[in-house]
């Protein structure tokens, strides 16, 4: 014999009917304190005793609560609401609308957008803004496309709500010539369409442009948001332009940008990349409110600058403040305990993110466990880590792995690693050049000679390396070889100067990172000579007076070589080089540097 179910709790007593019409029994009445689903649907159930079920207005009011913090489930109930209405309005459609586009499957607002289009009714300037934010989320071009010639069509193209959805499409989909052109088109264009712009390039890694908005908006008297700080301080970050972004944190203290908590977080992630430690530091403390995010910010600037230690010590500061960490805190944490070589502390913060802190790992957390293990030459651990991993490896493990091959000398395992690379993605000019480096070292010329003829026959290029350096508010780039082929020049001449000088105190080209078996030693150095690092450096010494610190950003994984040579500058002409890498960030100062040539 079956067991009943218990019965239902309801959420208020029962009420006589002949109080069934006032105020305090109408359903709506409870809708504020409804705070689930299950709730709502107690709520339609007694609407539907009291006779207001099909009633136009009460059914809105229940679609409004579904869509507010939407779920796949509250919006196959609002879906479900949506379709007992006969004849429902573009109103009760854009609440729909902007339901879906906060979900997981924005795209069926686009069944219902194609129902009501077939009805007669006809979208408005509210309708374009959230299926543009449906089409962003999952880089929907095609349907952005039609989306756009439909509000041509309106006459809604140079709307004030549709522009900037229409531009955030369009960098979402990575077109940012498509959404140029829709923001150039605009006449009078808002704060808000700047914005929108100006994010799509920062999020595009196209940050002079940013920047160059960002002149064009102050010049238009226009006054920037918080929104349009968070961006151009992203720009500066990608530029690692300190100076700029000194100004920009005096022009956020002037206008009153520093009372939101996400400006100051942007401020110390700006200066962490930009290579002032100090500034990130006092940007911290001196914030009034700390969320998770600014800690995490925080314990990420001790990480990429070499700080393990400290990182970890604000960890445990951050969790006697009674701050929850997330998921970018503990990537934080396992970034620092890779750059220090502390592996076993690693896999404890690894393991405690989801058993204590209810943290599920992402790919760069499983990243920063690969490159832990690889940095370490504990290899064959780190390939079994990518294979036993719950969710298909990506390149970016494998080139981790392949990177850590390299500066093991590991040519096998390389070999192995490339293979899975090549089973993924192609294409990736630094993946040739890893394994025929490593190749080379070892005196494997005919596996060179096999890697870069695949090269040639695949069409792949090498990256060439590029450092940049700020000099007076201006950043200037330099390029590997300039100068190897081009007629002399100051800069040139005092580059094989600075050579010179080094040789007189220790300085020895390491001509064994020149792989090429009939190149005699005396081409190998002009090579190394006009790296884009000691270009970059050589130029800062010459531009700036003495006892200023060097900052320079490069897109590549330093040499070791360059990085010699910038611990000797370093202590030669008693300046404090800092040389941002692809990885993280190496201090040189009195010939000594930060990484502990642990990088």
């Amino acid at each position: 014999m079956a067991t009943p179910a218990p019965p239902v709790t309801p959420m208020f007593p029962p009420k006589s009917n002949a109080n069934i019409t006032t105020q305090s029994a109408h359903p709506l009445s409870l809708l504020p304190k409804c705070t689930s689903l299950r709730e709502l649907k107690q709520l339609q159930a007694f609407a539907i005793k009291t006779h207001l079920h099909n009633d136009i207005y009460v059914l809105t009011k229940f679609i409004n609560f579904c869509t507010l913090n939407p779920t796949t489930t509250s919006m196959q109930h609002a879906h479900h609401l949506f379709d007992q209405i006969p004849q429902p309005d573009i109103v009760l459609f854009n609440t729909m609308a902007r339901g879906y586009a906060r979900t997981d499957t924005p795209l069926l607002a686009f069944t219902l957008f194609t129902q009501i289009l077939l009805s007669g009714i006809f979208p408005d300037d509210y309708t374009f803004p959230s299926l543009l934010k449906a089409c962003a989320s999952c880089k929907a071009l095609e349907e952005g496309r039609q989306l756009h010639c439909l509000a041509i069509k309106l006459g809604l193209s140079e709307n004030v709500y549709v522009c900037p959805t229409l531009i955030n499409m369009y960098t979402a989909c990575n077109e940012m010539d498509c959404a140029r052109r829709v923001f150039d088109k605009i006449s009078q264009p808002c704060v808000v369409t700047y914005n929108a712009m100006i994010t799509g390039y920062a999020r595009g890694s196209r940050p002079n442009e940013a920047l160059s908005l960002f002149r064009e908006l102050q010049a238009r008297n226009l006054k920037p948001t918080d929104v349009t700080m968070l961006s151009v301080l992203s720009s500066c970050s990608l530029l690692g332009a300190l100076d700029l972004g000194k100004w920009l944190h005096e022009y956020v203290t002037k206008s009153g940008l520093d009372r939101f908590v996400k400006v100051n977080t942007a401020l110390i992630d700006m200066y962490a990349k930009c290579g002032s430690l100090d500034d990130a530091v006092c940007v911290f403390q001196k914030m009034a409110v700390r969320d998770t995010q600014a800690w995490s910010a925080m314990i990420m600037a001790y990480a990429i600058h070499g700080h393990g230690p400290k990182a970890m010590s604000l960890f445990k500061e951050m969790r006697k403040a009674g701050i929850k960490p997330d998921e970018i805190t503990f990537l934080g944490l396992l970034y620092a305990c890779s750059h220090t070589g502390l592996v076993e502390e690693g896999f404890e913060y690894f393991y405690s993110m989801r058993d204590k802190y209810g943290v599920i790992p992402g790919i760069k957390h499983y990243g920063c466990m690969v490159d832990l293990l690889g940095r370490a030459g504990r290899l064959e651990e780190a390939y079994e880590f990518i294979v036993g991993l719950p969710i298909r490896p990506t390149p970016i493990f494998w080139r981790t792995l392949l990177s850590a091959c390299g500066s093991h000398g590991n040519v096998e395992l390389g070999k192995r690693v490339l293979e899975h690379i090549f089973e993924l993605d192609d294409s990736h000019g630094g993946d040739y050049v890893i394994l025929s480096n490593l190749c080379a070292r070892a005196g494997r010329w005919e596996d060179v000679n096999n890697v870069r003829k695949l090269m040639g026959e695949r069409g792949v290029v090498k990256v060439p390396g590029c450092s940049s350096v700020e000099v007076n508010n201006v950043v200037h780039e330099f390029f590997s070889g300039d100068g190897v082929h081009s007629v002399s020049t100051k800069l040139h001449q005092a580059l094989d100067e600075l050579v010179k000088e080094l040789k007189m105190v220790g300085y020895v080209p390491d001509t064994s990172l020149v792989f090429h078996a009939d190149m005699e030693d005396e081409e190998k150095e002009v090579i190394l000579r006009y790296h884009s690092e000691k270009l970059a450096i050589t130029f800062g010494l010459l531009n700036t007076p003495p006892g200023t610190t060097i900052r320079v950003v490069k897109n590549l994984r330093v040499c070791a070589d360059c990085h010699s040579a910038a611990k000797l500058i370093s202590f030669i002409f008693n300046r404090q080089i800092i040389l941002r890498d692809v990885q993280r960030f190496h201090h040189f100062k009195d010939g000594k540097c930060s990484c502990e040539d642990f990088w």
